[in-house]
């Protein structure tokens, strides 16, 4: 089933849980938090480790993909493990990978959200 599939023509705002979805992903540092979980459970501390960042800026990170239910804890003592909540992010991750593949560096080239871009068009006025 496609997003377009579930969504009547002319339905735009139906569409708001899969921008945050995709929002959710959009950033390098909870990407590399997905991929890692990708490979089992980690604490705050592990992933601060493991990629190279201050503890506040990887606690906020899980917090927010938490938020968004792609993460869930687990107490153990006074630790917290942390892991994917849906098997299903793997598979839609494993997709992207297999559309970025053929797509080449069309993505990465693009000039809104590609290497060196400024970010959000939205914000950019009219410079297009």
């Amino acid at each position: 089933m496609t997003i377009e599939s579930m969504v009547p023509a002319g339905a735009c705002g139906q569409l708001d849980p899969a921008a945050a979805l995709f929002h959710s992903l959009s950033d390098p540092t909870r990407l590399s938090i997905v991929k890692r979980m990708a490979g089992g459970e980690a604490r705050v501390g592990d992933l601060v480790g493991e990629l190279g960042l201050a503890q506040s800026t990887v606690s906020a990170h899980v917090a927010c993909l938490r938020d968004c239910g792609l993460v869930e804890g687990r107490v153990q003592g006074r630790s917290v493990y942390y892991s994917l909540s849906r098997p299903e992010l793997m598979d839609m991750l494993a997709s992207a990978e297999v559309l970025l593949a053929a797509t080449g560096n069309a993505v990465s080239l693009c000039p809104n959200y590609g290497t060196g871009s400024t970010g959000d068009p939205m914000t950019q006025g009219d410079a297009r």
